[in-house]
Formats: C-alpha cells, sequence, structure tokens
C-alpha cells in the first residue's frame, strides 16, 4: 500500500489563494505579480499543457511548506520561491496577456493599497 508524502490539501487551488493572502505582504509585490500571472496563465483553456505543467510545478513549489531554503529565514527564505517563478515566468511569458497585467494589477492594488 502506498502513501501519500504530500496531502492533497497543500497541493490546492484553496491552498494556492490561502498562502497568498495570508502572506501577501510577507512575500512582496514582485513575488505576488509573478505568481498571479501564472495563475491567470493557467487559466487560459488555450494554454497548451506542457505549458500549464511548467506552471503547476512553480505554483506548487510556491505553496508547498518544503522548500530548498525554509520561508521562516529573514530576507532570504521566499529568495528560492521568487527564482522558481522568475523562471517559469520566462519560459512561458508569451502567454501573459494584456488582461492578465490587468488581472493581477487589480489584485495587487487590493492587497498592497
Amino acid at each position: 500500500m502506498s502513501e501519500r508524502i504530500i496531502p492533497d490539501n497543500l497541493y490546492s487551488e484553496n491552498a494556492f489563494w490561502g498562502k497568498l493572502k495570508k502572506y501577501a505582504v510577507k512575500l512582496g509585490k514582485e513575488l505576488m505579480e509573478k505568481a498571479l500571472w501564472l495563475y491567470y496563465v493557467v487559466q487560459d483553456p488555450d494554454v497548451p499543457m506542457r505549458v500549464k505543467t511548467k506552471i503547476y510545478s512553480a505554483l506548487g513549489y510556491l505553496i508547498l511548506p518544503m522548500d530548498a531554503i525554509p520561508d521562516t529565514i529573514p530576507v532570504v527564505g521566499y529568495s528560492d520561491d521568487l527564482g522558481v517563478l522568475t523562471v517559469a515566468v520566462a519560459s512561458v511569458i508569451m502567454y501573459i496577456t494584456p488582461d492578465i497585467k490587468r488581472k493581477t494589477q487589480e489584485r495587487l492594488d487590493m492587497w498592497f493599497n
């Protein structure tokens, strides 16, 4: 019998939004912007599955509690998350539309203003 290492509730849309809402200011605007871009890109039904797989991997890394650099370390704790998201954004940049940037900015304005 196999045992799940990561519970399903840690790797879900609810976990994603929960972490973003709870840690928005701590994560910082730059990391939040990249996470939201990726989130909105993955919602587009025209985006190929291979692209979505990259995005899911990056967003999964963000929401899972296990990191290469623990998030609890001041200043550098989220640097690995930012690096993973930056690489993901660079590989899917052509799918980040003006509409996605607008939605992202609206959400950032809600959380940071």
